[in-house]
């Protein structure tokens, strides 16, 4: 009987060979998929983000060439009187926004959250307002609110009540612009509060209710604690909301009247297309951005430090 050939076998270093191939053309086929998105993403992120950076150190019109002026932009801004007064309206519009919002999302939620008669209607009219952009919403407020034709002072008139500016009263404009935002805004916290109010421990709370603990303990020592994650996602984000908070001004004020409701981004706004000063509002829109990555590293490290202490705090207790 004839031997058999022998079998053809592959050494570990022909192996090895084959593997990096075969990984490396996996690699490029993936890189081959993945090349549009990534071209994409740099170019409408990364390389804007980069572009304006470069932009707020030169003297920039978007017409004639630009000229490099490094940190002059910035020292301007320290010194300019129109920007200070619009981070200061800012700062007044973030610091009665943010609270309001999420107090008033929070009693919403609360109230909402029982067995109650067409309760989903109710949810419904709270969150509606949410989905209107802010453009329509101070279209439609300009009409409500204005000093001669509106509606709101045909109520005051009404009931016997002197007629408001509202919107063109300087000492009323920037609270008023803070009461439209709360009708549009308080939804969208009463939503996230009503889904967070599902995931408080039911059985916590029946214990807590065993050992005679009322309303005012179960909301302190259990739901507030249960909460605390969602809130402070809220905060974060409401406070992003209203550092960038724009179209509304624009409709209805346009900063006005007397810069009572000149806001960053509309300073941004201006400086870069009506003033025609592009690398001046670029070094604004730097210092808001920088002002945004503090608050969401603080944001994170409160975050860090509160929740899992308080949780379990209110859940000890």
């Amino acid at each position: 009987m004839p031997p058999l050939p022998a079998p053809l076998t592959l050494s570990d270093t022909d192996r090895v060979r084959l593997r990096a191939r075969s990984r490396r053309r996996e690699s490029a086929t993936a890189w081959a998929f993945l090349s549009p998105a990534v071209l994409v993403i740099l170019g409408l992120s990364a390389v804007p983000v980069v572009w304006s950076l470069l932009l707020s150190f030169k003297a920039d019109d978007l017409v004639t060439p630009s000229r490099w002026v490094g940190l002059d932009n910035y020292r301007a801004l320290s010194k300019d009187p129109h920007f200070s007064q619009a981070v200061g309206n800012t700062l007044r519009y973030t610091v009665l926004y943010v609270p309001l919002t999420m107090v008033l999302g929070l009693a919403l939620a609360l109230a909402l959250n029982r067995r109650i008669r067409l309760v989903g209607i109710y949810r419904t009219l709270i969150f509606v307002p949410f989905v209107i952009s802010d453009t329509a919403q101070g279209v439609l407020f300009s009409f409500i609110l204005d000093p001669q034709f509106g509606a709101a002072n045909s109520v005051l008139h009404s009931l016997h009540l002197s007629a408001q500016g509202f919107l063109t009263d300087p000492g009323q404009a920037l609270y008023v612009l803070v009461g439209i935002s709360l009708w549009s805004s308080t939804g969208f916290c009463v939503v996230i509060y009503l889904a967070a109010l599902q995931d408080v421990p039911r059985d916590l709370i029946e214990a807590a209710r065993l050992d005679g603990a009322g309303r005012r303990q179960l909301l302190r020592h259990i739901v507030l604690p249960t909460l605390t994650p969602v809130s402070v996602f809220l905060l974060l984000w409401q406070t992003i909301n209203a550092l960038q908070v724009f179209d509304l001004v624009y409709v209805t004020t346009k900063g006005g009247p007397i810069g009572s409701t000149s806001v960053i981004v509309y300073f941004i706004w201006q400086q870069a297309f009506q003033n025609f000063t592009a690398g001046y509002g670029a070094a604004a829109a730097y210092a808001l951005a920088v002002a945004l990555l503090v608050i969401a590293v603080a944001a994170r490290l409160v975050r860090r430090r509160s929740i899992t202490p308080v949780g379990l705090e209110g859940a000890a207790r």
